[in-house]
């Protein structure tokens, strides 16, 4: 009698607290601290979001830091510097914007000078994406993985910071109408060369002493 009688008091009990607002607490067997084989079951930490600055997106979802967005100095990553808004070029003439500013020298002014001849021939050619912060690079290798599932599949279409040629400034993306195709018949004379088969937007100074580009990697982990 003692336990129906304390079985009906909590069912009473349940029903009061529901009617106020409060909901009746989830059974232990449903969480996951319930024993499982007599061993208690620790509840795993929530996955830590990497490069929590501002969050994880591909470059077209955000549209900068946060207003919040701590600074970055000695220890921090710095997971923005580099990355532009989408649909936004600079002109390979404008060094004042640091994806321009820390290309290599000798890549820029190959740049600058492919884009004059090229003007010249009706074709304007405009900087996609030049140097990007290693956080940065990083940042879009993890987006990778997961939009495609795995890094060896984020790497046939974006380079880990450990390789990137992005990340120490040797690596540019170019865009503009007729750009591509003008740079890669004309880009070699310049030293600049596309490099993955999957890119015709990727250049970057790899010409050997005849002027001659490389065969072309499938992609960039081929």
């Amino acid at each position: 009698m003692a336990a129906r009688t304390r079985s009906t008091c909590l069912v009473a009990v349940a029903a009061v607290l529901a009617a106020c607002g409060h909901p009746p607490a989830t059974p232990a067997a449903a969480r996951d601290t319930a024993p499982r084989g007599g061993v208690t079951a620790v509840p795993s930490a929530p996955e830590a979001e990497p490069f929590a600055v501002g969050g994880s997106a591909t470059p077209a979802q955000f549209a900068g830091p946060p207003a919040d967005a701590p600074a970055i100095g000695d220890g921090a990553i710095d997971t923005w510097s580099g990355w532009l808004p989408d649909g936004r070029t600079f002109s390979p003439f404008d060094t004042s914007p640091q994806p321009i500013a820390r290309l290599n020298p000798l890549l820029l002014k190959a740049i600058q000078d492919a884009a004059r001849a090229a003007a010249a021939q009706g074709v304007t050619i405009v900087i996609t994406s030049g140097w990007r912060s290693r956080g940065f690079q990083q940042r879009l290798f993890v987006d990778g993985i997961r939009q495609y599932g795995s890094q060896e599949a984020a790497s046939q279409f974006v380079a880990s910071a450990d390789v990137s040629k992005h990340v120490v400034g040797e690596a540019v993306d170019i865009g503009g109408d007729g750009a591509s195709e003008w740079m890669i018949r004309n880009g070699p004379q310049f030293g600049l060369c596309q490099i993955y088969a999957n890119e015709n937007w990727h250049f970057e100074l790899a010409t050997d002493a005849a002027g001659n580009c490389p065969p072309l990697r499938p992609n960039a982990a081929g």
